[in-house]
């Protein structure tokens, strides 16, 4: 069995959403192990856990035909963070996440990165709805996501974090987008 990853390469004036690399790793086990910088997304226990994280993710895209992008800041070519859209088993429906490493922060990265993630999904993928699965306290995620338009739908127990607030995004119609596709996730699945 051959897979073969056709990961698209988005860009936004700051950054470049690409696949993930090798040397993509570093800088995302050092946000995994940190539980101060990871509770609301997901603390890992130690480097091999966080390796096969960063596996699981890449399978993703594999599995599905999308998942989290890497996104490089332009400028200097480092890895700033991750975005996209990820929908493992259990999960409720297909989401946006987003993180942002360290030394990155402030600087509207998330916002950016992840309002082009879902142009994506909604323009070429074909997608009619995402949400945003948000630990409650996570205030900034939370801010993040009202700033991307999403609005509080309910609570709801998350398979890998428990307790979480899911969030809707506006839909393609709604931000005045074009699709191509027949709006159907598992079309892409």
């Amino acid at each position: 069995m051959t897979l073969s990853l056709a990961i698209p390469t988005l860009e936004t004036p700051r950054l470049l959403l690409r696949g993930p690399k090798p040397a993509d790793f570093d800088p995302l086990a050092a946000f995994l192990l940190d539980k101060d910088r990871s509770w609301g997304f997901g603390t890992e226990k130690d480097r091999p856990k966080a390796w096969r994280w960063f596996a699981l993710s890449i399978g993703h895209w594999a599995l599905k035909g999308y998942g989290y992008f890497t996104m490089e800041w332009k400028e200097t070519g480092e890895p700033c963070g991750i975005t996209g859209i990820w929908d493992p088993e259990g999960w409720p429906e297909p989401e946006i996440g987003w993180v942002v490493y360290a030394g990155f922060e402030g600087r509207g990265i998330a916002f950016e990165g992840a309002e082009r993630a879902r142009r994506w999904a909604y323009e070429d993928l074909g997608f009619t709805t995402l949400t945003s699965n948000i630990v409650p306290g996570n205030e900034r995620s939370v801010a993040l996501a009202e700033r991307l338009g999403a609005t509080f739908e309910r609570a709801y127990d998350n398979v890998e974090m428990g307790a979480e607030h899911l969030y809707r995004h506006p839909s393609p119609a709604e931000l005045g987008l074009e699709t191509d596709a027949d709006g159907s996730p598992e079309a892409y699945a």
